[in-house]
C-alpha cells in the first residue's frame, strides 16, 4: 500500500474554468479519507488527476514517495472504482474479475486464487458463473469492487460507487467497503456528494467547494468544530439553522440580535462586538410549548415530519427565517402551532460576517 500526497495541485479546462484550486492533500498509507461536497466543487477532478486520468495544470502528484505527475495511469498501480459499473456484459462475474490480472500476463493459478478470494470476502462466490444481466445492482457494484481487488493496488480510488444504488443497497454496500477498508488495511481516496457516507465512511474528511479545500479532520471534528459556514451548513443533517444579526456584550454575557428575535449566547475568547453569522444545529434546538415564558422565541410551526425515533420540525423565526429542530416523538407538535424555542449559549457557533471564516 501507499500514501498519496497533492503538492499545490491545479486544473484549469480551457475557457479559464478552474476545477480544482491549489490543493494540498497528504493522505496517509492505509487512510480512508472521503472528498466530500457539493456537485461541481472539483472532488471527481481531483480524483481523476491522482489516476493519471487527467492532467494538473500546476502541481504535483506523489504516490508512495514517487512523483508520478507524467507518468500514464497504467504505471501507477492504482484501481479505480467507478459510479457506473463497467462491467463486460459479455464475460461471467469470474472472467469480469479476472480481466485486468490476464491483461497484465499474471499466470491463470494466481488469477483464480485471486478472484476466489475476491468473490469469497464480497460474499459474491455463488455468482461467478452469472453474466452481469442476472445481477442486482448491489451485486454488479460488489463485482465493481472485486475487480479492483483482485489488482491488490497501491490505492483504491472510488467516485461516488454507491449513486446507482437504492437507499437500502447503499447501507449495505456501505458498511461492506468499511469491512473492506478494515480486512486490507488498503489506502483508500473515497469521493461522494452524500455527506452521510462521508461521516460514516471516512478516517477523515475532505469538504471541497468550487474546486478549494475548505476542511480537512476527522469526521466529528468536522462536525462538532466547521472551519467556515460553507463547511456547517453544508455537513450534517438536518443542516445547520444560520442567522445574521450583531453580537453585543449584555453585563457579563453576550447577546446576538437576529432579525425578530434575541438570544444570550457563549462567545469564543476573544471575541468582539459587531456583525456574525450564529449557526445552531437542529439537534441542540430546544422545543417546548408556549407557556413556558423562560429565555427564548417563540416560532410557528410549518412542517413536522415523523421519522421514527425522532420528529424533525420545520418552524418559521419572529423574523420570518427558517428554524429546523429535531424533537422527541412525545412533544405534541401540529403544524401552525406555536411553540417556545430555546437555544443553549455554549451550542452557538459563530462565523464571521465577511469571510465566513469560525470565531
Amino acid at each position: 500500500m501507499a500514501g498519496i500526497r497533492l503538492e499545490r495541485i491545479a486544473k484549469t479546462y480551457p475557457g479559464g474554468q478552474a476545477a480544482v484550486r491549489d490543493l494540498e492533500l497528504e493522505i496517509a498509507d492505509g487512510e480512508l479519507l472521503v472528498l466530500v461536497g457539493p456537485s461541481g466543487c472539483g472532488k471527481s477532478t481531483a480524483l481523476r488527476l491522482i489516476a493519471g486520468l487527467e492532467s494538473p495544470t500546476a502541481g504535483r502528484v506523489w504516490i508512495a514517495g514517487r512523483d508520478v505527475t507524467d507518468d500514464p495511469p497504467q504505471d501507477r498501480d492504482v484501481a479505480m472504482v467507478f459510479q457506473s459499473y463497467a462491467l463486460y456484459p459479455h464475460m461471467s462475474v469470474r472472467e469480469n474479475l479476472g480481466f485486468g490480472l490476464r491483461m497484465r500476463k499474471v499466470r491463470r493459478a494466481q488469477i483464480e486464487r485471486r478472484v476466489e478470494a475476491a468473490a469469497e470476502s464480497l460474499g459474491i462466490a455463488g455468482l461467478l458463473d452469472r453474466k452481469p444481466r442476472q445481477l442486482s445492482g448491489g451485486q454488479r457494484q460488489r463485482v465493481a469492487l472485486g475487480r479492483a481487488i483482485v489488482r491488490d493496488p497501491r490505492a483504491f480510488l472510488l467516485d461516488e460507487p454507491l449513486s446507482n444504488l437504492d437507499a437500502r443497497l447503499r447501507i449495505e454496500t456501505r458498511a461492506e467497503i468499511a469491512r473492506l477498508h478494515r480486512r486490507l488495511g488498503a489506502t483508500m481516496v473515497y469521493v461522494t456528494h452524500d455527506q452521510e457516507e462521508a461521516m460514516t465512511l471516512g478516517d477523515r474528511v475532505a469538504v471541497l467547494q468550487e474546486g478549494a479545500l475548505q476542511q480537512i479532520a476527522p469526521p466529528m471534528d468536522v462536525y462538532r468544530r466547521p472551519a467556515n459556514r460553507f463547511v456547517a451548513e453544508f455537513i450534517g443533517s438536518p443542516a445547520m439553522n444560520v442567522y445574521e444579526g450583531e453580537l453585543t456584550r449584555a453585563g457579563e454575557g453576550w447577546r446576538f440580535a437576529g432579525r425578530g428575535f434575541e438570544l444570550p449566547v457563549d462567545p469564543p475568547g476573544g471575541a468582539a462586538e459587531g456583525r456574525v453569522a450564529l449557526g445552531v444545529r437542529p439537534p441542540d434546538v430546544d422545543l417546548a410549548p408556549p407557556v413556558d415564558r423562560g429565555p427564548g422565541m417563540d416560532v410557528e410551526v410549518a412542517v413536522v415530519e415523523p421519522v421514527g425515533s425522532q420528529q424533525i420540525v420545520h418552524a418559521t423565526t419572529p423574523g420570518g427565517e427558517r428554524l429546523v429542530a429535531i424533537a422527541p416523538v412525545d412533544l405534541e407538535v401540529a403544524t401552525d402551532a406555536r411553540l417556545r424555542v430555546r437555544i443553549p449559549g455554549a451550542a452557538v457557533h459563530l462565523f464571521d460576517a465577511e469571510s465566513g471564516r469560525r470565531l
